[in-house]
């Protein structure tokens, strides 16, 4: 890649201090977008997209870039590649992004084309959650195997604390002290969350009755272990899930770990927590994310309207 692309991503994690993964998104979409670019001004057959090699691309190429160049791009990925609308979105935040950076922080450019760049609107995804009653059939559906106890305080942790997949990945056995538990979220960014009883009793037992007698269980910090005493995967943990998902009977469409999060944020939300609570329990930097996750039915809405006080004045 050009030194230029190396230059953003290295600045993405050390000092925006983004995770791999989500550099490597950025590294995807901006090397297909230049990719692209080239090919249309060298008219190179779009096929031959990914053997296009882009690093003695100079600054001087993307100064030469336009408003209309980025637009064809994203009409390029929605037809050719049939991108959703969500994953443009995604590509053009990311384009954004790096011009952002060409212009503010290294003075590379004199004109941001992207600054005008509006984003592919994104129709509204009925979400994917649980209410409590199909909460408790998935609870229910966890099979007492070699791994039930393993299992059952993850998803407790899920459902309690509303954790990412990855955050309860890296937990350690040192990440609690007492009743409390450091998570280390996006960005390394750590938080401190409260463990409820049915979380502290759900993990007693587990280490108690399983974790103990997993092979190299004393020498590894991973609070959840595999069969081989390994760290858990988010792969490995998504698999769970999956099976429990089909074992309770519930077998609740795309049911991920992430919808677990989605699940306990609006069961707590429903129950009377506040949303600045939960931005904080959830970890995200900003309310409006939260909201995204607090699904409010149209009838609750209606109730709240209806339980005014001035309501009954009339």
């Amino acid at each position: 890649m050009p030194k230029i692309l190396k230059d953003f991503l290295v600045y993405l994690t050390t000092i925006k201090g983004k995770s791999i993964r989500t550099r490597k998104e950025y590294e995807y979409d901006i090397t297909l977008f230049l990719r692209f670019l080239k090919s249309v001004e060298d008219e190179i057959d779009l096929k031959q997209l990914d053997e296009i090699n882009i690093k003695d691309l100079t600054i001087d190429f993307i100064q030469d870039i336009s408003l209309e160049d980025i637009y064809l791009f994203l009409e390029y990925c929605e037809v050719q590649r049939h991108n959703s609308a969500a994953s443009r979105a995604r590509k053009a935040a990311t384009i954004k992004s790096f011009f952002k950076y060409l212009k503010g922080k290294r003075r590379l450019l004199d004109y941001n084309p992207a600054e005008e760049l509006e984003t592919p609107k994104i129709g509204k995804k009925k979400p994917i959650y649980m209410n409590q009653e199909d909460a408790e059939v998935f609870i229910r559906g966890i099979k007492r195997t070699n791994h039930y106890y393993r299992n059952y305080a993850m998803v407790m942790f899920f459902l309690n604390l509303g954790l990412r997949v990855s955050e309860l990945c890296s937990l350690n056995l040192t990440s609690i002290q007492d009743n409390v538990l450091y998570v280390v979220g996006k960005g390394d960014k750590e938080r401190t969350v409260f463990l409820n009883k049915v979380c502290i009793q759900s993990l007693e037992i587990y280490k108690q009755k399983e974790r103990q007698y997993i092979q190299n269980a004393s020498t590894n910090e991973a609070l959840f272990l595999s069969q081989k005493g390994t760290r858990l995967t988010r792969q490995t943990v998504a698999k769970i899930v999956k099976q429990i998902n089909a074992d309770s009977g519930l077998n609740k469409e795309k049911l991920t770990p992430h919808k677990l999060r989605h699940t306990s944020a609006t069961i707590m939300y429903k129950n009377g927590a506040d949303i600045r609570s939960l931005q904080h329990i959830l970890g995200h930097t900003s309310v409006s994310t939260t909201q995204i996750y607090t699904h409010v039915e149209d009838k609750e809405i209606q109730q709240v309207i209806e339980n005014n006080p001035f309501n009954h004045l009339g």
